[in-house]
């Protein structure tokens, strides 16, 4: 991915959605850190906190557009590669914690102690060093998604059946991690973190890091997105989106295209999931649900599906307004205005916020133009040239 390919991708919209994130990404953190408490302009902690989960989101979403908008993938199990990016950087800051944990055990983590185990199972090997924690971010769930795609796009599975699978997939894995037996600190999960690179997760200097290295993130991947779809890699995802069989027919090898972006799409999952654990303070199973990645596919179909940004768009106004709903008298029926949102967006703005503004700033732009052509020609009959 050169340089050149990076400033092609780009365009106005674009450009000016990366400026916006970089500014948040710095002017936030200084907020935080540099102005008084009380201060008009300061920033609370929680707030920092509270939209770094945004953010996580955002990258989530991201990923999900870039499978759904541009490939026609609909998953609905995401949210089993997130919450497998946030359980690898959970185990890392398990390990950390060492005999200042309840039972001050300096190699097993609490949960291990209360059920009488007697070593450290060995796929938590590794975990005590930060580089192989990232590492496992990306494998994980890179490696889930690969033997997953080979499978289903090999058997050439499409449409509604390619969504209940994944659903399933993540429902499996839900099960899976609740059983305390298989080491993962079960319903509970894992929390009660302390350090991350030996600083304090609580602390305001760590969170305000934190929230500045997801809105990096959130700018490299959608980079790493923009590029993608911007080559020619994209122009045949977006064939493969519309007509898969005539892709097919042309000679491409199209479960190639989509068990790549697929597996593309997963690692970024993780990552999101990996800066959302030590912002948040937690992961349990319940990150599984299937319900989260059908929420997170409502997060792009309302922002605007095959725009990227209005993914990310999406991804921050609907979990606003569900913080903003679900503090009040509205909390029950949350879930219900969720469900009116995604419909009310199908009916009346079935490209999202961002693909209904781009539909209708195009046609803006071609009425100014047919205006404007309009009014050379009058001119030019109106005034006709003198003979030489």
């Amino acid at each position: 991915m050169t340089p050149h390919m990076l400033t092609r991708s780009l365009d106005r919209g674009a450009t000016i959605f990366l400026l916006v994130v970089a500014a948040i990404g710095v002017l936030i953190p200084l907020s935080n850190l540099l102005l008084p408490a009380g201060s008009f302009l300061q920033v609370p902690t929680y707030l920092v906190a509270l939209w770094g989960k945004y953010v996580c989101y955002a990258i989530l979403a991201l990923a999900i557009d870039l499978i759904w908008g541009y490939c026609g993938i609909l998953s609905l199990g995401h949210g089993a590669f997130f919450a497998l990016g946030g359980y690898a950087m959970g185990m890392y800051l398990m390990r950390q914690i060492g005999t200042r944990g309840v039972y001050g055990n300096p190699i097993l983590p609490d949960f291990m102690v209360f059920l009488n185990y007697s070593k450290l199972p060995w796929y938590w090997y590794g975990f005590d060093m930060f580089w192989f924690a990232a590492l496992m971010v990306l494998v994980v769930p890179g490696l889930l998604a690969f033997c997953f795609g080979w499978l289903a796009f090999r058997s050439r599975v499409t449409g509604v059946y390619l969504s209940i699978i994944t659903q399933a997939m993540t429902y499996a894995l839900l099960l899976a991690f609740f059983r305390n037996d298989f080491g993962f600190g079960g319903n509970n999960g894992l929390t009660d973190f302390k350090d991350i690179l030996g600083f304090n997760v609580q602390a305001e200097g760590t969170r305000a890091a934190l929230f500045a290295l997801s809105c990096l993130a959130l700018i490299v991947g959608f980079l790493i997105c923009r590029a993608i779809v911007s080559s020619k890699l994209g122009k045949v995802l977006i064939a493969v989106r519309d007509a898969e069989s005539r892709t097919r027919f042309l000679g491409y090898r199209v479960e190639s295209y989509k068990l790549f972006v697929f597996t593309v799409s997963a690692c970024m999952a993780g990552v999101a999931g990996a800066l959302y654990v030590p912002q948040v303070g937690i992961i349990n199973p319940s990150e599984f649900a299937p319900g989260n990645s059908i929420e997170a596919v409502i997060w792009v179909a309302v922002g605007g599906r095959g725009t990227l940004v209005g993914a990310a768009l999406g991804a921050v106004v609907v979990n606003y307004a569900k913080t903003f709903f679900t503090s009040g008298m509205l909390a029950p029926y949350w879930l219900f205005m969720l469900g009116a949102l995604f419909i009310l967006v199908t009916l009346l703005l079935p490209k999202g916020i961002v693909g209904t503004f781009n539909a209708w700033w195009d046609q803006s732009k071609e009425k100014r133009a047919a205006a404007s052509a309009s009014a050379a020609a009058e001119d030019g009959v109106t005034q006709p040239k003198m003979a030489e």
